[in-house]
């Protein structure tokens, strides 16, 4: 019940980065926003945010699993090397772009913004075929949560 209502409020974030970050960048924003607070929760609550507050996840759940074949993932995915691989792709990416964009606010915010898109093109595209959520599985900031989350056991 409570991923339902937290789901049914934090999806409503997802049109607003993914459509209205392109008309105003700034809004990309919310984005680093959401991954500060994030990264603080999850040292202590670990992937938390993934299974109940992440608007992507929400757009996966409560849009996308009309349309998903539900088919299993295959094993590869779980494997900590892909998963690692892909973080350091996508982390690889992201600081390029902060890198070579203009450095003005728009600029900077529309980094965000882009990264959204194409995770969520991709996420979109792995959860037709298979389980609505397998991007969730190798998504970069999961991993990034079960790290920081690691460091509070230790």
């Amino acid at each position: 019940m409570k991923k339902i209502i937290s789901q049914s409020i934090m999806i409503w974030f997802f049109p607003i980065i993914l459509i209205g970050g392109l008309f105003n960048p700034v809004l990309g924003y919310l984005v680093f926003l959401m991954m500060i607070f994030f990264l603080v929760l999850s040292y202590f609550k670990g992937r938390f945010w993934c299974g109940f507050l992440c608007p992507r996840g929400a757009f996966l759940d409560l849009f996308l699993s009309k349309f998903s074949l539900k088919r299993n993932v295959p094993k590869f995915f779980c494997n900590p090397k892909i998963r690692m691989s892909i973080f350091f792709i996508f982390m690889g990416f992201f600081v390029l772009q902060i890198i070579i964009s203009p450095k003005n606010i728009n600029a900077i915010g529309f980094v965000f913004v882009r990264m959204c898109i194409i995770t969520t093109i991709l996420a979109i595209l792995l959860g037709i075929p298979m389980q609505q959520r397998t991007w969730c599985l190798i998504c970069p900031m999961s991993r990034l949560q079960e790290k920081i989350r690691s460091l509070n056991r230790s």
